[in-house]
Formats: C-alpha cells, sequence, structure tokens
C-alpha cells in the first residue's frame, strides 16, 4: 500500500484547507447572488410595499383618502401585477402615458395622474415622485373638478352631461393634463420670448447659456406632448378598445358593436386635437429658438472672418513696410556709393521705398478682394435669367 511521508503531510493540509476555503466563498457568493437578484425582483415589481395610497371616489363624487392591499387591489379589480408596476414605480421624469382598457377598468397613466377608472368608482393613485406634491393646488383642483364631474347634478336638465361615468371621469383626468400642459407651455414660451428680444440687442455668454438651458426644457416639453398625442392617436385607431371602453354598458349587460363608439371618440378627438396644438405651438417656439442660433452661428462666423481679414491687412502692411525698411537700411550701411555724393540721394531713396510699400500694400489688398468675392456659376459676366 501506497504510504505518504512525513515531509509530505503540510503540503497536503494546505491544499485541504484552501479549497474548504473556497468552497466556502463560493457557498457565500452564491448566496448575495441570490439575495440579490431576490431584491432586483422586488424592486421590479414592487412586492415589498404592502398597501398603496390612493383616493376613491364613489358614484356621487364623495372622495376618501385610503391603503389598498397591492393583493386586495389585483384581485378586487381583476387586474395584472404588471398593471401596477407603472403606479408604483413612478419617477418624475416618467414622460410616458399610457391607458389600458381592462375587463371592468380603465387604468390609465397620463403625466402626473395615475388612476383606475370603473363603472361607478374612480381610484386615484397618489403618484409619489411625480413632481406635483398632494398639497399642491394643481392637485388640490384636479380633486375639486373630478368631484363635480362626478356628481353630475344640476337644477335643469339642459346643464347636466349626459355622457357615462367613465367618461366623465376620463374627460376630468384630460382637462387636468391639458391644463398642466397649457400653463407650462405658456411659461415656457415666455421666457424663450423673452429671451430672443434680448439676443437682439446684444450677444453675451450668459444670455447664450439661458437660451441652451430653455431650449433643452422646450425639447422635453415637446417629446412630453408628443407622447400624449401619439397615446390618443394610437387608441383611436382601435375600434375595440373604443368599444371596450363603455364600462357602464358592459355593466349592464348592453353589447356594442366595433363601430358603435361616436362618444368616446367624439371625446378623444377634441383633446388630441388640443394637444396636437400645444405641440404646434411648441414646435413654433423651438423653431425659433433654432432659427435665432443659425442667425447668432452667421453673426460669429461673421465677426470671425473680419477678425481674420483684418489680421491679414497688418500682415500685408508689415509686408509692404518691410520694402521701404530693406532699402533704408541699404541706404544707412558705412559703404561707400555714388548715392552719397548726390543731394537728391536721400529723397530718391525715400521716394522708392514708399513706392514700393505703397505698390506692394495695393496689390495685396487687391488679390485679397478678389479671394473674397464669390459667385454661383463660372463665368460672372453670365445673366441669369
Amino acid at each position: 500500500m501506497w504510504r505518504l511521508s512525513n515531509r509530505h503531510a503540510p503540503f497536503i493540509s494546505r491544499t485541504i484547507r484552501q479549497s474548504h476555503f473556497l468552497s466556502r466563498s463560493d457557498s457565500q457568493a452564491s448566496i448575495l447572488l441570490q439575495k440579490n437578484l431576490i431584491q432586483r425582483n422586488n424592486a421590479l415589481y414592487n412586492y415589498g410595499s404592502g398597501a398603496i395610497r390612493c383616493t376613491i371616489f364613489d358614484k356621487n363624487g364623495q372622495y376618501c383618502p385610503v391603503e389598498i392591499k397591492r393583493k386586495d387591489l389585483v384581485t378586487q379589480h381583476e387586474l395584472l401585477p404588471r398593471d401596477l408596476r407603472k403606479i408604483e414605480r413612478s419617477r418624475k421624469n416618467d414622460l410616458v402615458p399610457s391607458l389600458l382598457v381592462r375587463q371592468n377598468g380603465i387604468l390609465i397613466s397620463l403625466l402626473t395622474i395615475r388612476a383606475l377608472i370603473k363603472p361607478e368608482m374612480v381610484i386615484v393613485f397618489d403618484s409619489v415622485g411625480s413632481g406635483i406634491s398632494l398639497d399642491s393646488r394643481t392637485h388640490k383642483k384636479f380633486i375639486q373638478d373630478l368631484e363635480l364631474r362626478l356628481n353630475n347634478q344640476a337644477a335643469d336638465n339642459v346643464n347636466k352631461d349626459t355622457f357615462p361615468y367613465e367618461f366623465r371621469a376620463l374627460e376630468s383626468i384630460f382637462v387636468s393634463t391639458l391644463s398642466n400642459l397649457s400653463s407650462e407651455m405658456k411659461v415656457l414660451q415666455t421666457v424663450s420670448n423673452g429671451i430672443l428680444e434680448d439676443l437682439e440687442y446684444s450677444i453675451t455668454r450668459d444670455k447664450l447659456r439661458f437660451l441652451l438651458v430653455q431650449n433643452k426644457k422646450l425639447t422635453v416639453f415637446r417629446r412630453k406632448a408628443l407622447l400624449v398625442r401619439e397615446m390618443l392617436n394610437h387608441i383611436l385607431e382601435q375600434d375595440d378598445v373604443l368599444c371596450e371602453m363603455y364600462l357602464t354598458d358592459k355593466l349592464r349587460g348592453k353589447c356594442r358593436s366595433q363601430d358603435d363608439h361616436e362618444e368616446i371618440e367624439m371625446l378623444l378627438e377634441t383633446y388630441y386635437t388640443h394637444v396636437d396644438e400645444v405641440v404646434q405651438t411648441i414646435e413654433g417656439t423651438i423653431s425659433n429658438v433654432k432659427t435665432t442660433e443659425e442667425i447668432i452661428n452667421i453673426i460669429l462666423d461673421s465677426n470671425r472672418n473680419q477678425l481674420m481679414l483684418l489680421g491679414i491687412r497688418f500682415g500685408m502692411g508689415m509686408l509692404s513696410l518691410g520694402v521701404a525698411i530693406w532699402l533704408g537700411s541699404l541706404y544707412g550701411m558705412n559703404l561707400e556709393n555714388f548715392i552719397e555724393d548726390s543731394s537728391l540721394g536721400f529723397i530718391m531713396v525715400a521716394a522708392t521705398g514708399m513706392f514700393g510699400m505703397s505698390w506692394l500694400f495695393i496689390y495685396s489688398i487687391r488679390q485679397l478682394h478678389r479671394l473674397q468675392k464669390m459667385s454661383l456659376v463660372a463665368n460672372p459676366n453670365i445673366n441669369i435669367k
């Protein structure tokens, strides 16, 4: 039988300890990886939050703030767990709107408003991190408007809204969204026009920096308005979705044909037109900003060219002056020549130097002017009719 010698025992024991250490580190790494995956899944589907804050409106428009468990919200209202992911994981820069039609409800996420519309109930979710707090004037105005529209009580039947309950809730959400877009558009447009008017008098570095920041804000707002318009356009192209939005009729057991959706189609087309007007207005403002930027670049290029031409003229003047300096240096050398004996020597050298300097300068300026001339045709003498 093969036996180990005493000198091999330390090496074998050290190898065994290293293998145990590696196996233990591998097990710890696998445990950490599993924990990270669980935390990521919980963050993705927000399993950790047991309740969601919201405001519930009944069929008469009365509301009360409550907290609903996530499981109860999914089971009672026949939703899918992934439907609540956009509501729970809301962010300030979450600009993509969505409108999902389910069996007995409409789940809408439109900028700062996230709500679930039922045939006789509206659940407005508290959008954490959406940029508008629950105590803000905008949110309070939306809650009041939604309460009045859902109540729908009037002394006479003339002023009473004939839309179903779910359409009145949708209209209130669209009105609030359009009001927010219009207010933000007016602020951006006023600031942009002020900067553009200031740039007409003087161009400074601070004004250009403000114009750059304002252009970024206009681009973000344009993207926001475009997404809302695309969402409305996408819904208008789907006849089956428009028919499914009649929740009251489905609750009463009334079946609608695929083409019978005039009310909701007219409602969506109206707000599509208003949002399209906002998009066109903001695109006009962006076009004015880009035109001003192009004009500023042209002015700066022209100034840069003028500075280059000024430097070239100075260079030509120094070159021309070099001829006179060269002649003066020759005349001032301590060498004997016939010019020293003549009384007209100084006048001849000075006149020759001035003539050479002037001729060289005029010739250089003419060559520079020839280079500056541009023509659209090969022969400038050809007349274009």
